[in-house]
């Protein structure tokens, strides 16, 4: 495992989604993790991917077909997720807060679609789902949207959902937190 936020994301995925999982990864940025979803869950599995930016998907399309692997892939928002899947189908909700690396660094996810798809992606999950988010902040995009998402999963009803936030004591600049949020079952 690497000790980062990615790593510790990518862990938990691998000890939770189970062949024939229904996953989503709602930011799907170059694909990796539409990948990792779609090999975790198997042929019997169900993956849907989102991006808004036209590169991302085509990016994500051409990673899946390099390797064999089928996913719903979609140009549209992370906060529309709950138009592909009816609720509490979803095993496992992936979320790369943030920008596309090596992409625009003017286009970046923001407070108010993010925290409509966390909702969306809570209605969504099943009990016993988990919730997977790397929260990306600081440079262009700032710290609205962190400071948006940890307030509001924060307030989120302890009797439904479980959230576990991290935070790299000694590491500068502005690391990544990686964030589990666990529908009660």
């Amino acid at each position: 495992m690497q000790l980062n936020t990615l790593g510790l994301v990518h862990t938990v995925l691998r000890q939770t989604v189970r062949p024939g999982a229904v996953c989503i990864d709602a930011t799907a940025g170059k694909g990796r993790d539409t990948a990792l979803l779609c090999r975790l869950a198997g042929e019997t599995g169900r993956v849907l991917a989102f991006d808004i930016q036209p590169e991302a998907v085509e990016q994500t399309k051409a990673l899946l077909a390099q390797e064999g692997l089928q996913a719903e892939v979609y140009l549209d928002s992370h906060a529309h997720m709950a138009r592909y899947a009816e609720p509490e189908t979803v095993d496992c909700v992936v979320f790369n807060f943030g920008r596309l690396p090596g992409g625009n660094p003017k286009i970046f996810t923001r407070a108010e679609s993010s925290l409509q798809a966390i909702d969306a992606g809570l209605e969504l999950l099943r009990p016993g789902g988990v919730m997977a988010i790397a929260l990306y902040y600081g440079g262009e995009n700032g710290y609205t949207e962190r400071d948006a998402v940890l307030a509001h999963l924060a307030k989120l009803d302890q009797r439904r959902f479980t959230v576990l936030e991290g935070r790299w004591a000694n590491r500068r600049g502005d690391p990544p937190m990686p964030i589990f949020v666990w529908k009660e079952g």
